[in-house]
């Protein structure tokens, strides 16, 4: 035991090291977790938001400068539990045995308590600790200054002894997808895949925002505030909680629930980011180029009045381009996008894109305002459909199944004889 208490000041100095190899781990893990819309609203925050957003805009520099303390750190760690483990060894009370233990510890400490437990809770709260940690970060990285040119030009060194023809890969170019392609050729399979995901890229030209949105009727806001309980424990289907104003049923603001790790269950909107307006005549590819432009993740479509008429998020545009057959009709309904009945007659969702319907069945329509084929039937019946409606319209004859709750509906799609005279 007097053995063990003579050791204490260097148990101590190997607790302070671990607790300052983990402030590096912690920080590293908390800073480069970080996304893109947390830098740009912590630049404008407080004093040790703005410090971590300073820190950010030269990543080499703070990397560099985490890497070099940590390295010391462990050093120093390392060089006294050596030394610790030889005092165990040779004295009589504690032995070799005893050594070897406390070494097998030691190291795993600093694994756990150093890198492990830091930078499991810096990917967990990155705003948080990021936040906390970056100011003393910062003059820590500034301690540094003097000798980065030294560190620089070791690192310049050391790559052209030890890799002289070592050069940086580019991400990506367009040669790489004409072998990729090539080298792919014999697998019909993924031939086939590749040609619909190309033609799913250019559909999104074509498409235009109010074809594909979520409707209205098939996504539920909320007025702020907005608590957890409000959802009664059911996540909203396309996986976003809409925030409307205040004062009206307009969506303001968006956040993403199925990716969170913490939630303010009293104040769910403090979460929420701003979201796209874009107008119904909008096409897709236009919606997705302007959410990468301003990090958004979700689309308001309005209409000519600036009424709010459906939403389209980053998920729904992914799985246009990447879904082998993409449908609005599975997305939102979980139902098939076209269920043959007989051989002239199908089943759909009226939500179903005309212009789908139309490629599906081979046919040609005529021009029209609407876009879904719920809208077409109500724009030639001129009223709100009802159950056992039927109306012709161009090559279809339709017929109004079901009405569901919210608007869904269920049509009947018969393609109409040619009359006599007329080709089919």
């Amino acid at each position: 035991m007097d053995s063990l208490i003579a050791l204490s000041p260097w148990f101590f100095a190997m607790a302070v090291l671990m607790a300052c190899s983990g402030f590096f781990s912690a920080s590293e893990a908390a800073l480069f977790y970080l996304q893109p819309r947390d830098r740009r609203d912590m630049s404008s925050g407080g004093a040790g938001e703005k410090a971590a957003a300073a820190l950010l805009e030269k990543p080499d520099r703070l990397l560099s400068s985490i890497l070099f303390w940590n390295l010391v750190i462990n050093i120093a760690y390392f060089s006294i539990a050596s030394i610790v483990a030889i005092r165990m060894e040779t004295d009589p009370d504690l032995g070799n045995s005893f050594a070897v233990g406390f070494a097998g510890i030691a190291l795993l400490a600093i694994i756990f308590f150093s890198e492990m437990l830091p930078k499991s809770f810096g990917v967990l709260r990155p705003r948080a600790l990021a936040s906390m940690l970056s100011l003393p970060l910062w003059w820590a990285v500034r301690v540094l200054d003097p000798l980065m040119p030294m560190l620089r030009w070791v690192n310049l060194v050391s790559r052209r002894l030890i890799w002289p023809g070592f050069k940086p890969e580019p991400l990506l170019e367009l040669t790489d997808l004409e072998r990729a392609i090539e080298h792919s050729g014999k697998d019909a399979a993924l031939i086939k895949q590749e040609q619909a995901v190309l033609q799913n890229i250019v559909q999104l030209s074509t498409i235009r925002a109010e074809e594909w949105m979520r409707p209205r009727t098939q996504f539920v806001s909320y007025q702020p505030p907005v608590k957890l309980a409000d959802l009664n424990g059911t996540l909203p289907a396309s996986g976003y909680l809409l925030v409307t104003e205040p004062d009206s049923r307009e969506i303001e603001k968006a956040i993403r629930l199925d990716n969170q790790f913490h939630l303010d269950e009293e104040d769910l909107q403090r979460h929420a980011e701003p979201v796209l307006y874009v107008p119904w005549c909008a096409t897709v590819a236009d919606v997705l180029e302007k959410m990468s432009h301003r990090d958004r993740e979700v689309a308001v479509v309005v209409n000519e009045f600036g009424d709010t008429i459906g939403v389209l998020t980053i998920e729904d545009i992914l799985e246009t381009v990447f879904a082998y057959s993409p449908s609005r009709s599975a997305r939102l309904l979980d139902m098939p996008p076209l269920e043959q009945i007989d051989e002239m007659t199908y089943r759909v969702a009226g939500i179903m894109s005309l212009r789908q319907l139309a490629r599906r069945l081979e046919v040609e329509i005529p021009d029209t305002h609407s876009v879904t084929v719920g809208g077409v039937i109500q724009e030639t019946m001129q009223r709100l459909a009802e159950p056992d409606d039927r109306c012709d319209w161009g090559p279809f004859e339709f017929h109004v199944v079901e009405l569901a709750q919210r608007g869904s509906m269920l049509v009947e799609v018969r393609i109409a004889e040619p009359e006599e005279g007329e080709t089919a």
